[in-house]
């Protein structure tokens, strides 16, 4: 399923992701691989626009809106058995897959994180207003959230920190706030070092963590080295984190883990890579291979 937004990002152009990765031959990738692939569509596309009535967290009614609906849509798809795979978009899209899983009733869900950042900021924390770094602190229901997200998925919190594991996170380029919400909710945290130098033990440290329940695992592409895989919005990911392979191998070892049912993607901008042309359909193949693992 595709979640053609860039509502809650810096600028247009993760809304570009899904059709970009059709493009470049994922499902066919997925078939090839041994999987039986139905393609649901996209949901409404939506390109972020400056949102002067609400600066500090930006398209915000837009971004819930896409959010709520991309759960009621998965709902019945993971409640008959199905793997999901969700294209993005930005990383707000977790939030409705946690709220799809939340709903299945089968224990409390677990959040494998793969990104470069905690994503806990709020509106009162930053300033640039960009909700794509701050889909976790309302999921976690965070101080000084905005309560037209924080509330839209039933109950909060939509989740709590020990059902959550972050894999990836470069410290550098967390805010004091996030420093600071990570030390006081004591928050499992794996480094982006540490993940590119032992790929499939930092998996299954962070998949140990995480409660029995079914789990969905969700990949931010600037969690990549941005000069082996220039795919992300954020070019700051440069000469540092790990390769496409390396997270490939951690992201295989989770997929094997039978509590994963779903995998969502974030953050690919198809324009960072207009001057590597191999670079999307490279990704395709390692999400293939990905998915893949999920059924051998």
């Amino acid at each position: 399923m595709g979640v053609p937004s860039s509502a809650a990002s810096y600028a247009a152009g993760q809304d570009l992701a899904p059709a970009a990765l059709r493009s470049a031959g994922l499902p066919g990738k997925l078939t090839v691989a041994g999987l039986e692939v139905h393609d649901d569509g996209d949901l409404p596309h939506q390109v972020w626009s400056p949102d002067r009535d609400h600066p500090l967290a930006q398209n915000v009614d837009q971004a819930t809106a896409s959010l709520r609906q991309l759960a009621g849509r998965l709902e019945p798809l993971l409640a008959r058995g199905d793997l999901a795979l969700v294209l993005g978009g930005n990383c707000t899209i977790v939030l409705g897959v946690m709220a799809a899983l939340r709903r299945l009733g089968a224990g409390a869900p677990g959040l494998l994180y793969v990104d470069r950042h905690y994503d806990i900021n709020t509106p009162e924390s930053t300033t640039d207003g960009a909700l794509d770094w701050m889909g976790l602190a309302h999921a976690l229901a965070l101080p000084g959230c905005v309560d037209t997200l924080t509330d839209a998925f039933g109950p909060r919190p939509l989740l709590e920190a020990y059902q959550v594991a972050w894999l990836g996170v470069e410290p550098r380029t967390a805010t004091d706030w996030e420093r600071e919400q990570a030390d006081r909710l004591g928050l499992h945290v794996t480094t982006s070092e540490a993940l590119a130098a032992d790929p499939a033990g930092a998996a299954r440290a962070a998949l140990a963590h995480l409660p029995p329940g079914p789990l969905a695992v969700h990949l931010d592409v600037d969690a990549l080295d941005f000069i082996d895989a220039p795919l992300a919005e954020n070019t700051d990911c440069r000469n540092t984190g790990p390769t496409l392979d390396q997270a490939a191998e951690a992201l295989r070892q989770a997929a094997r883990d039978p509590r994963v049912r779903a995998l969502s993607i974030g953050e690919l901008n198809p324009t960072r890579c207009a001057g590597d042309p191999d670079a999307l359909p490279r990704f395709a193949a390692s999400i293939a291979r990905i998915v893949a693992a999920t059924i051998h």
